[in-house]
């Protein structure tokens, strides 16, 4: 791609005009979003080479050896002031979006450290603290990652409120999953290309969502007593469930609601499945060989089949909230 320092040498040279720069800029990088959105799938923007990892690791090496330290409650705010200031030039100035995730992380949990032991992470207060880090460095830094930690406080926050025994009534969890869900399609919708900061807010979101969701369905079927599923089979229920599931990351286009869910998806199935087979571990392999198939399928197919289930919709309201229907090439 090129750079704006690259065009204002050909304003040195007299190749284009000054006035020319920001104009030709501007375009070029419109440019070369569209042509991500068109040939890549899904990509995903916070990392974009292994100098990225690289720098990630020394991150994670400097807070684990920070942690090493007995810092006091309030001496554990030093290192929360630290990594504030590399996030203000790793992921301010040079938008490095895979070390600012280990930025964040190591940032809150500092802070955890440092919140006094009458406000620790068990009550509103605590949660509120490291809710708040989170928003303050997403507003910062436009981190979209920062959302996850965010969401995940608030919704342990209306449960301590609410005071539901979520043990009892794990149904609760697919709420706030559907919440998380409809806000994340929210985000989704101001970027159906794919090219800014709002779909990749909605790709953290949308990871959270679905196990969130597909947790809260799944438990409350399983310990569910109710005589509904003395006349509908359950496994066939759980099935339908998954493939509803499945039709829906398939429309929206986020493969990252699957990912996020199929470590849930293997435990369930050996458990609802280990009585009908000889052992446990005969229940693994044909589970896993199953999910493995499943995603080297629709890996390789994903946009083919999403086209070809809804094609039709490529015209409908609904297409104006989700990524284009026919935007990929069907190989």
């Amino acid at each position: 791609m090129i750079t704006k320092p690259v065009l204002q040498k050909a304003v040195d040279k007299n190749i284009i005009e000054t006035e020319q720069l920001e104009p030709l800029y501007q375009f070029l990088q419109n440019e070369s979003a569209e042509s991500e959105t068109d040939n890549q799938e899904e990509p995903l923007k916070f990392i974009r080479s292994f100098g990225d990892v690289f720098i990630t690791l020394g991150v994670i090496l400097l807070a684990m050896s920070i942690n090493r330290i007995n810092f006091t409650a309030y001496e554990a705010v030093i290192p929360v002031v630290g990594f504030i200031a590399v996030a203000e030039w790793l992921v301010r100035v040079r938008r490095l979006a895979l070390p600012g995730i280990a930025i964040l992380i190591a940032v809150l949990f500092f802070v955890n450290n440092a919140i006094p032991s009458e406000y620790d992470t068990s009550t509103i207060s605590g949660l509120a603290i490291l809710g708040l880090t989170s928003l303050l460095f997403y507003l910062r830094y436009k981190m979209p990652f920062s959302l996850l930690p965010l969401s995940a406080c608030l919704i342990a926050i209306a449960v301590i409120q609410i005071g539901v025994d979520v043990l009892k009534t794990p149904i609760i969890f697919a709420v706030f999953g559907l919440i998380v869900f409809v806000v994340a399609m929210w985000f989704d919708a101001q970027d159906t290309k794919r090219v800014s900061h709002m779909s990749d807010s909605a790709f953290w979101l949308h990871f959270l969502a679905a196990p969130l969701f597909v947790h809260g369905v799944m438990a409350s079927m399983l310990i569910s007593e109710s005589s509904f599923f003395e006349i509908v089979n359950k496994e066939m229920m759980i099935f339908i469930f998954f493939a509803c599931f499945f039709l829906l990351a398939l429309l929206v286009d986020r493969r990252a609601m699957l990912v996020s869910t199929q470590l849930y998806v293997i435990y369930a199935l050996t458990q609802l499945f280990q009585d009908r087979v000889s052992s446990t571990q005969d229940v693994m392999i044909y589970i896993l060989m199953a999910i493995g198939l499943f995603v080297i399928y629709f890996g390789a197919y994903w946009y083919k089949t999403r086209q070809l289930i809804f094609g039709f919709m490529a015209t409908s309201a609904i297409a104006r909230y989700i990524p284009p229907l026919n935007s990929q090439d069907v190989k």
